[in-house]
Formats: structure tokens, sequence, C-alpha cells
């Protein structure tokens, strides 16, 4: 009942978060502490917004997620993740096992988001946002470790799949471009 109650009042949100919605800052979100929030608390910055999980493959990508954050936060660049159990559940831990999961096997220290649904009739607004068919990179999430690059303007500025790993040059290069673009 719970869960049907969240569904029809995320339906119900949508047309209007569409409508007044300027930027991708302006969605509501949770931290995994459970407090209110929103991207607007790192407006200014660049964001790299992640759908994680602790039991998939590619979840070794934490440790260069990391590290691109200790890289570039002086800059600007914030990375953030969003734990999401929709692919094989692979992320079936609480908040308080997925903070102590990242930061123990992975040192993990920047923003976690609470674990949220990126697919599907239940799909948080900001991923509907940004996998829409109004986003410049539409079409729903493949798999975990999906990466979204947000502007300092709050738009999506770059998507890539999951094999992109954070090392990579071709997301170095949207990253520097971002944060060009908003000087």
């Amino acid at each position: 009942m719970k869960r049907l109650l969240f569904l029809f009042a995320v339906m119900a949100t949508l047309p209007v978060l569409a409508q007044t919605m300027k930027s991708l800052h302006d969605i509501p979100l949770k931290t995994i502490e459970g407090k209110d929030t929103s991207l607007k608390a790192f407006e200014g910055k660049v964001v790299l917004l992640v759908n994680v999980a602790s039991k998939c493959g590619y979840t070794r990508q934490y440790k260069g997620l990391e590290a691109l954050y200790q890289k570039y936060k002086a800059k600007g660049v914030v990375v953030v993740g969003v734990p999401s159990n929709d692919f094989g559940g692979q992320e079936p831990g609480t908040a308080t096992e997925i903070v102590e999961f990242c930061q123990k096997n992975f040192g993990v220290s920047f923003p976690l988001m609470a674990k949220s649904a990126v697919l599907g009739a239940a799909k948080h607004p900001l991923f509907a946002a940004m996998t829409g068919k109004e986003s410049p990179f539409p079409g729903d999430v493949k798999w975990n470790f999906s990466k979204f690059v947000i502007g300092k303007d709050g738009k999506l500025a770059a998507r890539f799949a999951s094999g992109t790993e954070p090392e990579s040059a071709e997301l170095a290069a949207a990253i520097d471009s971002a944060l060009k673009a908003g000087k």
C-alpha cells in the first residue's frame, strides 16, 4: 500500500515538475541518511551522477569514481552515487549497509543519495527527466553504473553507459567541457 501511494505521488508530481522545473537541480532527492535535498546543493558545480550497486560486476568502479572525485573536486566537480536495486537485485542493502560497504571497500567520500528506482513506474523523477523523451540523451538506463554529467546550469551535458570507466578519456573530456561551459 505504501509503495502504491508513493507511485501515485510520483505520477502526480511529474507534470508539475515538468512545467515548473528550470533544471535538474530542482528535482527533490533524499540523502542516504534520509534528509531532503536536491542537486541544487551542488549548484555551480558539475555533477557526475551514477546509479550504483554493491553486488554488480561494475562495483569495482567505485574506486575509480572516488579517484575522479578526489582529482576534480577542487575544480568544482562532485560525484553523486544513487544506489538502485533495479538490476538483478544487486543493491539489496540498507542505507547503513551501503555506506559501510562503500567506505570500507572503496574509501568512498562522495555523496550518496537514498536508494531509488531508475526504471519502471516507480522511476525517480530525476531519472525520468534524464532519460525521458525530452532529454538530450533519451532512453532507459540499461544497467548499474550508468553515468550522467550534469552541467553547472543543471542541464544534462553527457551520458555514458556502464562500461565507460571513470578513468576514461571520453568521460574526462565531457567533465572538462562542462567545467568550461559554465565559466
